[in-house]
């Protein structure tokens, strides 16, 4: 494995890896990886000749500057455990090299997929995560990428972005991994104390909830019943939505297939997300 945090160094490696027909598969991370980094890892490395994992805090998806600060930076750990992995090349860059002279922000309109959820409590959200994650499609070039589940919402947006550039690159949507306990797998996970993690449960036993309401009630009175019961907890709920999987449209009298519960909760000044399929 090879670590690159200048993007001209690690262009010519990849471009003469490409150039030998190597199908490459792409796995962008903002780092503290964790067992989910690495089961997205080891799924593009069982799909494609060569791995790229970028390691990036991107600045300009953070709506909230207390949030970007505090985001937890562990690059040391982060290599060490992707040498555990087959991953081939590791792209750590510079925010000043991603957003160099030569860069040009992208403009893309995503109508209702940037207005509810997470692009309405976080505004310009995902106009950051459209153009850094463009940015390193340009840059990398893969055959495929692969992101988890549990930002639900932002695989409906990376999907939506590379239908709508024709871009050459297909989605890899992958199952949330969790704790034993229930508890999402997320990097956010490294600011909460074992207290803290047992009261986030609410979370997941929430969803699952909502999963066994849905069989008696129709999405309203399961968003209802679901926020009266996540209440019984001491997190602050900050969104409970039972959506369409594809126009993320809320749900209220009639159910489709794919039905999804999206959670937002804070422990603390920690932000928790998740999501369950219902059906």
């Amino acid at each position: 494995m090879k670590v690159y945090s200048k993007i001209s160094d690690f262009k010519i490696v990849v471009d003469e890896l490409k150039s030998q027909g190597k199908s490459i598969g792409f796995v962008p991370t903002m780092g503290a990886l964790h067992q989910g980094h690495v089961s997205l890892v080891n799924t593009s490395v069982n799909e494609c000749d060569i791995t790229v994992v970028s390691i990036f805090v991107n600045p300009t998806q953070f709506n909230n500057l207390e949030d970007l600060e505090n985001y937890p930076r562990t690059i040391d750990a982060d290599i060490n455990l992707l040498e555990s992995t087959n991953c081939t090349l590791v792209l750590a860059p510079k925010a000043d090299d991603v957003y160099s002279s030569e860069y040009r922000a992208s403009s893309l309109n995503l109508g209702n997929l940037e207005q509810v959820m997470e692009g309405k409590h976080r505004p310009g959200h995902f106009d950051g995560v459209v153009n850094v994650v463009n940015r390193f499609f340009e840059i990398i070039e893969p055959t495929k990428a692969y992101f988890g589940l549990k930002d639900f919402q932002q695989v409906a947006v990376i999907k939506y972005m590379v239908n709508a550039f024709k871009l050459p690159v297909e989605i890899v949507a992958c199952p949330t991994l969790r704790e034993t306990s229930g508890l999402a797998m997320s990097s956010r996970n490294k600011r909460l104390s074992e207290k803290d993690k047992q009261e986030s449960l609410i979370i997941h036993k929430t969803l699952l909830f909502a999963k066994e309401k849905s069989t008696i009630l129709n999405p309203l009175q399961v968003k209802e019943e679901s926020i009266i019961f996540f209440n019984s907890g001491s997190l602050k709920l900050e969104y409970f939505e039972i959506v369409n999987p594809i126009t993320l449209e809320a749900l209220t009298d009639t159910w489709v297939e794919g039905a999804t519960a999206c959670i937002v909760a804070f422990c603390g000044d920690v932000r928790l997300i998740d999501n369950l399929k219902l059906d």
